[in-house]
């Protein structure tokens, strides 16, 4: 099989090695083309027997312009609905030189520190900002939007409240799809929800024990309550508080934390990240210091570099799902990295005095408004709100939204009788006339002026915020841009290297494919618009949806999953939903192969299932008669079984066919883990060789940018019988069926606004060039196998001596020899202007390298010179030459800074900082040399150093 042979075709752009590139390639693994490689390489029973019925490729060209035409069916109109989504107005320079560049949107996350200092740095200030503005002391690098936060924070709560009780009570006023992702969360778990209306302060709560509360601040209906009085009583009943609050209205009123809060959640949204249909945007989470070794997620601290300086890493239970496995606190493995990126440069480009100042005039012209509505007749229903107006009236609900509409404004509406209007940092007061006239029927000046406020004086907030230099010391656009290009210039990303992750895909994520990302009719889109405004999304989604089934093999799809751990989530509860219809309540029991991702055992605890290991065999494979044998132990519990296919090691496995069949012979579904996709596409169908319900990581396989930790989307595949158990949402019915399983996540169809992405990678790459890229990928992670073998010893390969997409280095026979660790390989190889690989995942002690179709050959012909050169430097520790304790590999990475001091070494300044292979014209020099993670677990600091520490940053 041949690249298309269209010089032009975007699929011979996308994938990285020329027809001579890829021929060396083969030639080394003694195959004649591509087909011979999938013929050796692929197991026979799982193979596609036809090409995917898919669209012929288009052009970049004709892609935009279909895009252009799906944008044109979109309206995007002023958008007052709120409901926990708002205009903002994002500064330019944060757009291009964040959102729109390369440098933050191809990062990985920050595993390897030493590199990613810029990116750890802006996810420092987030979490400063969201400590600080919500009164609280440690805060996590973003969740994934404000319901999920809501969610970990009931079960954060749970986990540690000393209350017994199973009881979770709920604001009333608190958004409607947060509740829903709750309700979701809480059944598996035998949580009971209890929806109580608070305002109504201690008569609201419900008689009895709880071990939780969830108080909003301010509340959907745009109510401000003093809930210090029901917080009191909380803790007296031995029951921990969070609160779900709005980042722009705590600069005016009191945080919870100062309210007595233990957790504060919410979305950082409108600090500059367009509406996107919903998402992505970084929710956020917030503790008191008890409670912060419970935090679930990432978390950024301050420790030390091997000189002494401030250095950041990420702290504490970083990827604790790989270490804890069914113990784990959260299932989360990523964030939204690239929109808290975004949400904190505009906490830095703005200060606390700009924030203030837009909080001031959203809510002054919120009161403004109400003085408008009230001369004409409309009182709102509450005295005190920040941004939003609830209006009362009867009977004219629907008419006075439709008389919006016509005027190019959407508002809130529930039923007949309500109305909802929020006001946003873009909201003008040509907008507020326009609603006046759609409630009075015509153009009125109103009032020109609001006296007073309309915030409790007891709720006003007197504290300060954003205090670090930080947020005060780039004020001026050029002081703004240079920030961030310094920032970016610390860190390894995509765009100047390889990143070789095993397990992690990082690919190309071309040019066009992002474009449509930022198109207002994309970006400007409110996710609980009326469906007409939405009509080009929902036709790109109805697209996306159907292609994915046929990549797959499945029968339906859901895009709400906004990560590949909540796509998990969604999977296990679609097959929990259909054992639970049959009346097999029974079936809770989920095998998982020790290899497996480590989110797949806390997926399945989230989801109510009990976990039960499979071993491992010697070959890396499953243990089939383990398997045989857990399967006879657990017959009438089985619920499934979950499984990576191509294998966590690496490997095409010969037995998952048989694997599917004995599961689906005792009555289990078989999850077929979608994170190693990048290999069956084009070439096998986890729905038609045994598969009940697969994620897919667009994230990975599918192009979306990693953006330093998140964005992700995880689709959830399922085979037709497991259709009506998806998720669903209860703003939006039409977004799932209606006996779906509930909301995994805020927004209908998740991470909405970059969908785009990846239908612009299918639309151009088309069935051969998915199938190429596929075929591409095996051939470049055999030829690395191939020309490493010898230096470090290939972990795992199938029948054939094969590996599929990535391969599995073995150092632990080097390190027992020399006592060179895999991490001094990573961190050598930073020297040589490389990211690392996957370090000791699966196997502890290796290196797990995946090069991916995108890289072309030199380049991967740089990263196995640079590790054959590597292994050349250990030999000379093994000899001797170098002791084990002060050698390149030990000491690495070097700063340029470490070349200018004194120099006590046994070996060179050049053999430091240029070794072989590198180009002094294009050294990349870290930032900080290596980081006593230990250090900084012992002495935690999670916000933004203190000013001695910021002088030399």
């Amino acid at each position: 099989m041949s690249i298309p042979l269209n010089p032009s075709a975007f699929a011979e752009r996308h994938i990285g090695p020329d027809r001579p590139g890829l021929q060396t390639m083969l030639d080394v693994l003694d195959q004649a083309d591509l087909d011979a490689l999938e013929a050796r390489a692929v197991p026979a029973a799982i193979r596609s027997g036809a090409p995917l019925d898919l669209p012929a490729p288009a052009s970049e060209v004709q892609a935009l312009a279909e895009l252009r035409a799906l944008a044109a069916r979109n309206r995007p109109m002023v958008q007052m609905i709120g409901m926990g989504y708002h205009d903002t107005l994002t500064p330019a320079v944060i757009q291009r030189n964040v959102l729109e560049s390369p440098a933050w949107y191809t990062a990985y996350t920050p595993y390897q520190p030493e590199i990613s200092q810029g990116r750890l740095e802006a996810l420092l200030n987030f979490q400063t900002a969201v400590c600080d503005l919500t009164g609280l002391d440690v805060a996590g690098a973003s969740m994934l939007d404000e319901s999920t936060a809501a969610a970990e924070a009931m079960t954060l709560i749970r986990r540690t409240a000393r209350s017994k009780s199973s009881r979770f009570v709920v604001d009333a006023d608190t958004l409607p799809q947060t509740l829903a992702v709750l309700a979701t969360r809480a059944e598996p778990l035998g949580i009971e929800l209890v929806v109580a209306d608070l305002t109504l302060g201690e008569e609201g709560l419900p008689a009895g024990d709880f071990f939780g509360l969830l108080l909003a601040h301010p509340g959907a209906s745009g109510a401000v309550c003093d809930h210090r009085a029901v917080i009191d009583i909380a803790h007296q009943r031995e029951a921990k508080v969070a609160m779900a609050t709005d980042l722009l209205a705590l600069t005016l009123l009191t945080p919870p934390g100062e309210l007595g809060a233990d957790i504060a959640v919410g979305s950082a949204q409108r600090f500059g990240v367009t509406l996107g249909f919903g998402g992505p945007h970084a929710g956020f989470l917030s503790v008191r210091s008890d409670l912060q070794r419970q935090l679930p997620g990432r978390l950024v601290g301050v420790s030390k570099d091997d000189a002494g300086n401030a250095a950041y890493r990420l702290a504490l239970q970083t990827r604790e799902q790989h270490i804890r496995r069914e113990k784990a606190t959260s299932n989360i493995c990523t964030a939204q990295v690239l929109l808290a990126v975004m949400a904190s440069m505009y906490a830095v480009y703005h200060g606390p005095e700009g924030l203030t100042r837009i909080a001031r005039d959203v809510h002054g012209r919120a009161r403004k408004l109400a003085a408008m509505l009230t001369g004409a007749g409309v009182t709102p229903e509450h005295e005190h709100y920040f941004d939003t107006l609830r209006l009362q009236v009867p009977g004219r609900a629907r008419a006075i939204a439709a008389a919006a509409r016509e005027r190019g404004v959407n508002l809130w509406v529930e039923g007949d009788d309500v109305v909802q209007v929020s006001v946003s940092e873009a909201t003008t007061d040509d907008h507020l006339e326009l609603v006046l006239g759609a409630f009075t029927g015509e153009r009125t000046d109103g009032a020109d002026t609001a006296p007073g406020s309309a915030l409790p004086r007891e709720l006003t907030r007197t504290s300060e915020f954003l205090t670090h230099p930080v947020f005060h010391a780039h004020r001026s656009e050029t002081a703004m841009l240079r920030y961030l290009r310094r920032l970016s210039d610390t860190d390894l990303a995509l765009d100047r290297t390889m990143i070789p992750l095993g397990s992690c895909t990082m690919k190309l994520n071309a040019t066009t494919e992002m474009q449509a990302v930022t198109w207002p009719e994309f970006a400007g889109i409110h996710p609980f618009a009326p469906a007409e405004d939405s009509a080009g999304y929902r036709a790109l989604i109805d697209q996306l949806s159907s292609w994915l089934c046929e990549i797959t093999g499945y029968a339906a799809v859901s895009l709400q999953p906004n990560a590949g751990s909540q796509g998990e989530f969604a999977g296990l509860l679609a097959i929990r939903g259909y054992h639970r219809s049959r009346g097999d309540e029974h079936r809770t029991v989920c095998l998982i192969p020790a290899s497996a991702h480590g989110t797949n055992a806390a997926s399945a605890v989230m989801a109510g299932m009990s976990v039960v290991v499979v071993k491992t065999a010697a070959t890396g494979d499953v243990d089939m008669a383990d398997l045989k044998a857990k399967i006879d132990q657990h017959a009438d519990s089985l619920a499934a079984i979950m499984v990576t296919y191509p294998s966590t090691h690496g490997v095409f496995e010969d037995s998952i066919t048989e694997l599917s069949e004995l599961v689906h012979a005792a009555g289990g579904q078989v999850y077929v883990d979608g994170a190693n996709l990048n290999a069956l596409v084009g070439v096998a169908q986890p729905g038609v060789f045994g598969g009940d319900v697969s994620h897919l990581n667009l994230h990975k396989t599918f192009c979306i940018p990693h953006g330093g930790g998140g964005p992700g989307v995880g689709p959830v595949a399922v085979a037709a019988h497991l259709a009506p158990f998806l998720p669903t949402h209860p703003l939006v019915p039409e977004a799932g069926p209606e006996t779906g399983i509930g909301a995994v996540s805020g927004a209908p169809w998740g991470s909405a606004s970059i969908l785009p992405i990846s239908w612009a990678y299918i639309r151009m790459m088309g069935a051969d060039g998915l199938r190429a890229a596929t075929l591409t990928a095996i051939a470049a992670a055999n030829y690395v196998a191939r020309r490493l073998d010898e230096y470090f010893p290939v972990l795992y390969t199938g029948a054939g001596g094969f590996v599929a997409h990535e391969c599995i280095l073995d150092l632990r026979p080097i390190t027992k020899a020399t006592g060179v660790t895999v991490d001094d390989v990573a961190k050598r190889l930073a020297d040589y202007g490389f990211h690392a690989p996957t370090m000791s995942f699966p196997v502890a002690g290796t290196l797990m390298v995946e090069p991916t179709e995108s890289e072309d050959l030199a380049e991967i012909d740089r990263f196995c010179d640079a590790m054959i050169a590597i292994r050349g430097e250990i030999d000379r520790v093994g000899a001797g030459e170098w002791p084990a304790e002060d050698n390149p590999l030990r000491n690495a990475p070097h700063t340029a800074a470490a070349l200018v001091s004194e120099w006590t070494h046994p070996y060179s300044r050049a053999e430091a900082v240029f070794p072989a292979g590198v180009d002094p014209a294009h050294k990349y020099f870290p930032p900080v040399g290596r980081i006593d993670g230990a250090y900084g677990d012992r002495n935690l600091m999670c916000s933004c150093p203190p000013l001695e520490s910021y002088a030399g940053r």
